[in-house]
């Protein structure tokens, strides 16, 4: 039976009237179900021809890796892999390990041990020597959204970063603004160049010139933008726009404005990054680029489960659309006494 056609845990749980937990549960051999309940699914199961992904060395349960459990981004992540990997009768774990480029080399050493069913990282890259450990041990590997440029042969997932500061900076000029000032995230991160490089293209395209003050590297956090934004907001000739390189920033560059006595958008419009679920209770609601989070996350999931039964697939790289989604943060420039 191929993968379409497959049962999947999500038609169980419509066929049993149970969530899809309560599947997982009985899948994983959880001890807080009835013998019921546990009687029912397995039933279903059998009657559905249900089959479970085997693996002669794997454990049932995907491990999620990442520097630093913090901020909506990360729970957006963790909540996709978790809903596709209860499809599949899976539990997930977390791991928190490293730094922004890659897992520390303790973690190697113990998921190794540990062995389980895939792993999905949040990294730049993986070291060749645990690529290759991986690779022995039959643990396929998968990184969602790389802050770096990893390996052709890495599994990736990641988002269209350049369409999407290309599409913010252009919803700005058309807006009528011409001084319009970017705050990306650090210059050693991919992602934030990519950005970047979007803003800088619809600039070109327009034929506005962009002055070297106007563009500045952050760290994806608020103090960064707010701090930028001062800086920007007290020129002689200050910006009329700001693209900020995620939400967080952005928030930070509302304050900033805020600080100064200045109105979004009458004075300022901000554009920011990712469509978080703080863009929207953000005061003004943030006009922001929607990055695909819970997708890129089940697209990953989905890989992983693929490179169990495929070890070399044929796309490794898989990029997701972008799209810009208008809010209240954004508006004409304000007019000046010469029009």
């Amino acid at each position: 039976m191929s993968r379409a056609q497959r049962v999947t845990l999500k038609e169980i749980a419509t066929q049993t009237g149970l969530s899809l937990t309560t599947i997982s549960k009985v899948l994983n051999g959880g001890e807080d179900v009835s013998s019921a309940t546990r009687d029912l699914v397995e039933e279903q199961l059998r009657r559905s021809g249900y089959r479970r992904r085997r693996s002669r060395q794997r454990r049932e349960y995907i491990e999620v890796v990442l520097h630093e459990l913090e901020g909506e981004w990360a729970l957006a992540v963790l909540e996709g892999v978790r809903e596709s990997a209860a499809e599949e009768g899976l539990a997930v774990s977390l791991s928190v390990s490293g730094d922004r480029r890659a897992p520390g080399p303790e973690w190697l050493d113990s998921v190794v041990r540990r062995a389980p069913t895939g792993i999905i990282l949040l990294f730049a890259d993986i070291p060749t020597e645990g690529r290759e450990r991986l690779k022995a041990r039959g643990i396929p590997y998968v990184i969602i959204d790389p802050a770096g440029d990893p390996a052709e042969d890495i599994p990736s997932v990641g988002s269209a970063n350049w369409s999407g500061g290309l599409a913010a900076t252009r919803h700005l000029l058309e807006l009528g603004h011409r001084r319009v000032a970017a705050i990306t995230g650090p210059e050693t991160v991919m992602c934030a160049l990519a950005r970047l490089d979007g803003y800088r293209a619809a600039m070109s395209t327009a034929r506005v010139p962009v002055a070297p003050d106007w563009i500045r590297f952050g760290d994806f956090q608020r103090d960064a933008g707010e701090r930028h934004a001062l800086e920007l907001l007290r020129m002689p000739d200050p910006p009329t726009a700001i693209f900020a390189g995620n939400d967080v920033q952005a928030l930070g560059v509302l304050h900033a404005a805020a600080s100064l006595g200045m109105a979004v958008p009458r004075d300022l419009s901000v554009v920011g990054f990712d469509d978080l679920a703080v863009a929207e209770l953000a005061h003004p609601r943030l006009t922001t680029v929607h990055q695909p989070l819970r997708e890129m996350a089940e697209q990953a999931t989905e890989l992983v489960l693929q490179l169990l039964d495929h070890p070399r697939p044929e796309i490794t790289r898989i990029e997701l659309a972008t799209r810009l989604v208008v809010r209240d943060s954004t508006a004409p420039p304000p007019r000046t006494p010469t029009g």
